[in-house]
């Protein structure tokens, strides 16, 4: 096996144990603070404001984003 094929089996494996690790922390339910709001910055949104159309809108959201996050895992290579 040549370098360079070693270089791309090693960022395949590295790439699909990040997806994993990602997949993990979706699958974590809690609540999350806003991206770059993390460290006490102040926002006007509150939980309410999607809760009318949560139920119709945002039905399958979570199925549906969890499902296209497995398919972005690089298949395991055949082994031999």
């Amino acid at each position: 096996m040549d370098a360079d094929k070693k270089q791309r089996e090693r960022e395949l494996d590295i790439r699909r144990e990040g997806e994993k690790k990602d997949l993990e922390v979706e699958r974590t339910i809690g609540q999350r603070p806003l991206e770059g709001l993390s460290s006490g910055g102040h926002t006007t949104w509150t939980g309410e404001q999607d809760d009318a159309a949560a139920a119709t809108v945002h039905e399958n959201d979570e199925r549906v984003s969890r499902e296209a996050s497995e398919r972005q895992i690089p298949a395991e290579p055949k082994k031999s």
